[in-house]
């Protein structure tokens, strides 16, 4: 009670009632947007350092290969016909060998 007093006093009360709710978007703000990114991005890492030759992978743009070649910041993927395209690591989206494996349980069933 004594320090909204003084506050009001000081002419600071109403600072106070604009500093908690932007405090509170900036919490809402960093679980809802930066935190999801930041994991997101960790997992895209996990994945492309996990990847070797002879994965099939899926890119960014849309072309499905298979590594043939890689180096620190690319791979040397094949697709059809022979074709060989140099991409960046970051260009990769998901690991088709893995998707396109058939799950346990869809094994079990056929």
């Amino acid at each position: 009670m004594t320090l909204n007093l003084i506050l009001q006093a000081a002419g600071g009360g109403n600072m106070l009632g604009t500093l908690v709710p932007m405090v509170l978007i900036m919490i809402v703000f960093y679980f809802f947007m930066i935190r999801p990114q930041m994991k997101k991005a960790k997992e895209h890492k996990k994945l492309v350092e996990g990847l070797k030759r002879g994965d099939k992978i899926v890119t960014t743009a849309g072309i499905h290969g298979k590594i043939v070649d890689m180096n620190d910041t690319t791979f040397l993927i094949e697709v059809e016909g022979g074709t060989k395209i140099r991409f960046d690591k970051s260009a990769v989206s998901l690991e088709a060998t893995k998707a396109s494996a058939p799950k346990p349980a869809e094994a079990a069933k056929a």
